[in-house]
């Protein structure tokens, strides 16, 4: 059996202007996994694009065609395998999950760094799709408040949980993010009900620096027109932020960060970058004068259960105005990149919402 699913069939900048080398997105029928005991299938209700989705496109995790696309996603539950063990998922359960599944058997799962698990990829299948078979390990129910078109941001969610993880914030420490896309709107959500204080958005964007402002953010700074590191002298009083996150990216943002942290502040480094990037660092400075902790992130063990726990409680709203039904998937991926919404959603099935 087949299913209708999004995926990259050619290899490319998904904006190149010479249509021979852009990348295509198209929806296409791949054959629909095998339930085994312990799956789950799920029908997927929405699935929203990854700013790293553009990336696989281009080849960034390789260039076999067809590629499947989607992790972030939810639905409700249409089968369940002979052999589950858990006895908490039922048929017509609203769920989202985690892409990825963590064997936790391995040394890395034994030690506690679920992250590098030696199987990460094993069930790592598209979500941009009608169903979608994933291990019951995966799998987490939507608190009943949540609804269908929210729960699809519980990895975006688990990300910004994972993220503030790594900053080891205490209530009234200083913080700021760069980069106003949905990982940094959501993360400075998060961080504003750690207790953060003079929480500041870096952002050139002028629509993003509003929504930030609207998710708790105290200040804004433009780093094209307004001098940043003034900025953050004159709003730590001199002191720089405890906390430093980077949600951008950006290779051109990354380089400035570090002057903004307070001496032995954390700087996180929580987004995707380029292959070869690479951070001028002056040892002194930096790491034996400032005693400054520098750290990054990949993927969210641990931080799904918490956040669950946080949907009901983050303005959602905003990450979910655009939504195009699967068959426009290839129009949705051109709105995610003219950047005029925060967030662009599939609509892979029609399900009635009572919340």
């Amino acid at each position: 059996m087949s299913v209708r699913t999004v995926a990259v069939t050619r290899i490319g900048s998904l904006k190149a202007t010479d249509e021979a080398a852009r990348g295509r997105i198209e929806v296409i029928d791949l054959p629909e996994p095998d339930l085994g005991p312990e799956d789950v299938r799920v029908r997927v209700a929405y699935s929203a694009i990854c700013g790293s989705d553009p990336h696989l496109a281009e080849g960034f995790f390789g260039t076999d065609v067809p590629i499947g696309l989607g992790h972030e996603l939810s639905g409700v539950v249409e089968a369940l395998g002979p052999g589950l063990r858990r006895t908490d998922l039922a048929v017509g359960d609203r769920v989202s999950g985690n892409f990825l599944r963590f064997c936790g058997s391995c040394r890395p799962c034994q030690q506690g760094r679920q992250q590098f698990c030696e199987h990460i990829q094993e069930y790592n299948r598209p979500g941009m799709s009608e169903t979608i078979t994933w291990h019951e390990s995966q799998l987490y129910k939507l608190p009943h408040s949540v609804s269908l078109l929210h729960g699809c941001l519980l990895e975006p969610v688990s990300v910004a949980v994972r993220i503030a993880d790594k900053t080891r914030v205490r209530v009234g420490d200083r913080v700021a993010i760069c980069g106003g896309g949905p990982i940094g709107q959501l993360a400075l959500q998060v961080m504003a009900r750690y207790g953060a204080t003079s929480l500041t958005m870096i952002e050139p964007i002028a629509e993003r620096r509003e929504l930030a402002r609207r998710c708790g953010a105290e200040h804004t700074i433009d780093p094209v027109t307004e001098d940043q590191e003034g900025r953050a002298r004159e709003i730590t009083d001199g002191r720089g932020f405890d906390v430093v996150i980077d949600a951008s990216g950006s290779p051109r943002a990354t380089r400035g960060l570090l002057d903004l942290a307070a001496q032995g502040g954390t700087v996180v480094y929580g987004a995707m970058y380029p292959t070869g990037h690479e951070l001028p660092l002056d040892l002194s400075r930096y790491l034996y004068l400032r005693e400054l902790t520098l750290t990054g992130l990949f993927v969210s063990p641990y931080a799904f259960p918490r956040a669950v726990q946080l949907l009901p409680h983050l303005h959602l709203d905003e990450f979910t105005r655009a939504v195009f039904p699967l068959e426009q998937a290839a129009e949705a991926f051109e709105v995610h990149l003219s950047g005029r919404y925060p967030k662009v959603v599939l609509r892979c099935n029609e399900f009635e919402e009572l919340v």
